[in-house]
This record gives structure tokens, C-alpha cells and sequence, in this order.
């Protein structure tokens, strides 16, 4: 399973995630553009594992367990690094917390109803999201190394919080999709209480 070039190339963006986490360790403009180029490829990946794997017919469970985990946790840690190394401003830390907590919501969601064999198919608007986002956080690791007749972290917290209102909107769709199929247990039925044996 991991001789397919889809699943390689999933397992590829979590073997970037430390490259990543490295350039913020780089001196500057080398270290937030390597920063920014790294997850940039692995933004690609993200989009093109997917369609190979549906062209060449190499769908495999491995590959749907995968993929959302390699998403998150690239997503999750870069978004950590950009907020520990305050490579945006403290009100953008929100739209971070939305996005991150979304994440966790629907995995949460999708893991349960994988357990009563519902799928939740990803909507239009989810995948418009999901590419905000991943400009948005490629353009906050340039940030203030971007050219200096660009307002590069401007333009990156902007769409960040672009994505992250976008995150609501499809956090709210999945989640009221998925309360569809969420019932509590029905109360065990109580055992009838046996009949007094007739007096002999």
C-alpha cells in the first residue's frame, strides 16, 4: 500500500512537517521562504494524491485513513509554530483557534459516523476553505520577508480570517448533517416483572 504514489505522496506531507517546524529555526528571508515553499509543495500533494488515486484506480483504506491526518497535523503544527513565533497579530489568533477546532469537531464527527456507515462527502465550499486556508498560512510564513511594497502579512491574516469564516459556515453544515444520524441509545427495556403463581 505504501508503494502507491498516492499514498506516498500523503505520507510525504508528514514527512515535511519537521522541515517546516526547521525553517523557523532559519535565519531570515532563507528560513521563511523554505518555510513557505516546503508547504507550498505539500499543499500540491494535498490536491494531487486524491486525483491519481481516483485516474489510477488506487483508492485504498490506508490512503482514506491517511490523508485527513497528514491535512491536520500539517495545518495543526504550522498554524502552532506561526502563533508561538508571533508571525501574526494577537487578534488573528482566533480564526487559528476556529480553524484547529473544527478540525477537531469534524474528525470527532466523521469518526462516529464511519461507525454507522454514514459518509460525510465534502462539500464546494469546504474545499474553497480548505484552499484559503493553505494560501493563506504559505503567505503568513513569507510574511514580513515578502517584498516591501507588499503588505505580505496583511494579505496573509486576511485570508486567514476569510478561511476561518469559512470554517464556520462548514463546520455548522457537518455538523447539522451529522446530528441527523446522532440518536441517543433508547433506554433498555425494562423486564417485565414475572406473574404471581396462582395459589395452589
Amino acid at each position: 500500500m505504501f508503494t502507491t504514489l498516492p499514498n506516498i505522496l500523503t505520507m510525504s506531507r508528514i514527512v515535511v512537517i519537521p522541515l517546516v517546524i526547521g525553517t523557523f529555526a532559519m535565519p531570515v528571508p532563507l528560513g521563511p521562504w523554505t518555510g513557505c515553499a516546503l508547504f507550498a509543495v505539500a499543499g500540491v500533494t494535498d490536491w494531487l494524491d486524491g486525483k491519481l488515486a481516483r485516474a489510477w484506480e488506487q483508492q485504498s483504506e490506508l490512503g482514506r485513513f491517511l490523508d485527513p491526518i497528514a491535512d491536520k497535523l500539517l495545518v495543526a503544527t504550522t498554524l502552532f509554530m506561526l502563533g508561538v513565533e508571533r508571525r501574526f497579530s494577537a487578534p488573528t489568533i482566533l480564526p487559528a483557534l476556529v480553524i484547529l477546532c473544527r478540525e477537531i469537531l469534524v474528525s470527532g464527527l466523521r469518526e462516529h459516523l464511519a461507525g454507522l456507515s454514514v459518509s460525510v462527502p465534502v462539500s464546494g465550499l469546504a474545499k474553497w476553505k480548505t484552499a484559503i486556508q493553505m494560501v493563506a498560512i504559505a503567505v503568513l510564513l513569507v510574511g514580513d520577508s515578502g517584498p516591501p511594497h507588499l503588505p505580505v502579512r496583511w494579505i496573509g491574516e486576511a485570508l486567514l480570517w476569510i478561511a476561518g469564516a469559512l470554517t464556520v459556515k462548514t463546520g455548522w453544515d457537518y455538523l447539522r448533517a451529522g446530528l441527523v444520524h446522532i440518536q441517543d441509545d433508547a433506554p433498555p427495556a425494562k423486564a417485565a416483572k414475572p406473574s404471581p403463581s396462582p395459589a395452589s
